[in-house]
This record gives C-alpha cells, structure tokens and sequence, in this order.
C-alpha cells in the first residue's frame, strides 16, 4: 500500500473530527501524522490496516520504542490517535472490531503541568507598546489566554458579537461542540475596550467578524499565536518556553492555589471529566504548609 496518495477513509476520518467533533486544526494535524506513520509501517511489514491483529501492534510498539526511541508519552498519544481511528472505522464497518481498544499504552511518569508563577505573568503584560495595534492586539491575547483559560483554538474562534460586554462573558464553542460561557475580568475588559476602539479599528481592514486579526486584517491563526506568545517571553528575562497551553496551566493553578474549588475550576475550563481537572491539584507544597500553618491550631507553639 503506497502512501504517497492519501487513503481516503483516512480523510473521511480528518473530515470527521473537523467537522463533527470540532477538533482543532492543530489536533487535527498531530492525528494525521500518527496515522500516517502507522501507516507507513504496516505498509512495510504487509500488513493490511483492515485485517491488523493484536500481535503485530506489539511490533509497533516495540518499533517506536526500540527504533523511533519514542518516550513512553508520545507512543501513549500515537495509541490514543490509532484508538480513536479504529473506533471510527469500525462504526463505519470498515473494520469488524477496535483491536486497539485491546492495547494498553505503557506507563507514563505523572508530569506536573508546567504554569508561570503571578509575577511572571506580570513581567510579560508590561512589555507591551499600547500605542500601537499589535501592540494592544498582543496584550489582549495574553489577557484574555490568563483570565478565562481558553484554550488557543477558541481564542482565535471569538467573533465580536460572541462578547456580552455587560456581563463580561463570552460564548464560546468548546470540544465536541458544545458552548460554554467564558468569565473576564476589570483587566482584560480595559485592554478589550482599548482595542475595540483603536487597534481593531485599524487591522480590521476586511470588515471581519473574528476579534484577532493579523496585521493584514485575516484571522489570527493558532501557530499566529504561538508566534506571538514566544515574541512577548523573550522581550523578558523569564528563561522558560511558553504556549497558550502553558497559561491555561497557569490559570488553573492560580485559581486553586487561592482556594476555588475543583468543580468550579472544571466548569471554567470545560472539562467533561473532572478526571481531566484533578491534575491540577498539585497546590504548591510550599502554599500548603503555609496554609497548614496559619490554620491549624497546634501547628506553631506561642512563644
């Protein structure tokens, strides 16, 4: 099987995501090249995807550990892509069965999320020459990333009239289709205002409906973001990488580490699963023996 053509059931897959699951571009484009890759390699080994047993995917394990040198994360996210393919083609009767709802992915090392501490944060929104509209453009997109802990794809999704500037919401559609109302705060509402009425004004060239603009007036992309997020850390003296997922991280630890509780912080981020959410438990050690020692009552002897 070559793999130079696209496999149309692989695109009646993307298109499927796309447009019936709502996946990102970018989630999108990490499923295909999985799959392709799977492809390639059972393409090698004379292995039909339609007639794959549970052995061979063994040898696909093995071969991403032993000749990719995959770390465990990574195979357990290709596992997780070919799951979720397999599901789809077997509800489409191209397959009898999921065979790799049959794998277990290997173990992986619980990871922290990694987030910015408040300060940082207030490093990066000083950096910014609001005279100007990219300069007001970039400061809002780091305002509004940390005050509702979007995520990067629905950032760039807002349109305009998605905003109740009264109530300081926004109406957003999240993973699987469904809305959701994001919460802003006094600081993002002022840089929000600020922009409407100067900076907007100017990149929105082509009468657009989406609130981020490129400095051609077309909507901001994902990797626009990216761009834009690694040009603001590097005008500080903060020696960490940065993405939009990052200040997502940072915004669940902050709400926590002052005290809101688990399912509150599920509801914001959208989470189905309060699974998903417990990873953010990981309150500082430091921010609980302070807790600890300021609210237990035998836990410090009066001198």
């Amino acid at each position: 099987m070559e793999i130079d053509k696209r496999i149309k059931v692989v695109d009646e897959y993307l298109d499927f995501l796309k447009y019936q699951k709502n996946y990102s571009d970018y989630t999108i484009s990490s499923y295909l090249n999985d799959i392709y890759e799977y492809m390639n390699y059972i393409s090698s080994e004379g292995i039909d995807y339609k007639t794959i047993e549970y052995s061979d995917i063994r040898f696909y394990l093995m071969y991403l550990k032993e000749n990719k040198q995959d770390n465990n994360s990574s195979i357990d996210r290709k596992l997780s892509s070919l799951r979720g393919f397999y599901k789809y083609l077997a509800n489409e009767g191209v397959v009898s069965s999921n065979v790799f709802s049959l794998v277990n992915g290997p173990k992986k090392s619980k990871k922290l999320p990694r987030y910015f501490e408040y300060n940082e944060l207030e490093e990066m929104f000083n950096v910014f020459d609001l005279s100007t509209p990219l300069g007001q453009r970039d400061s809002l997109l780091l305002e509004m990333l940390y005050a509702t802990g979007c995520r990067v794809g629905e950032l760039v999704s807002i349109k305009v009239d998605d905003i109740d500037f009264g109530r300081r919401n926004i109406l957003i559609t999240g993973k699987g289709n469904k809305e959701r109302y994001l919460t802003y705060g006094e600081y993002c509402e002022d840089i929000l205002n600020k922009y409407l009425s100067d900076g907007y004004l100017f990149l929105n060239k082509e009468k657009s409906k989406y609130l981020f603009l490129n400095n051609n007036g077309g909507v901001l992309t994902e990797r626009g973001v990216r761009f834009i997020l690694d040009r603001i850390i590097k005008q500080t003296g903060i020696n960490k990488k940065i993405s939009p997922h990052m200040i997502r991280h940072s915004f669940a630890t902050h709400l926590l580490n002052e005290g809101c509780d688990l399912l509150t912080v599920q509801k914001l981020l959208g989470h189905e699963s309060i699974k998903a959410t417990q990873i953010y438990t990981h309150v500082t050690t430091d921010r609980l023996k302070e807790i600890y020692f300021k609210s237990f009552p035998r836990a410090k002897k009066d001198d």
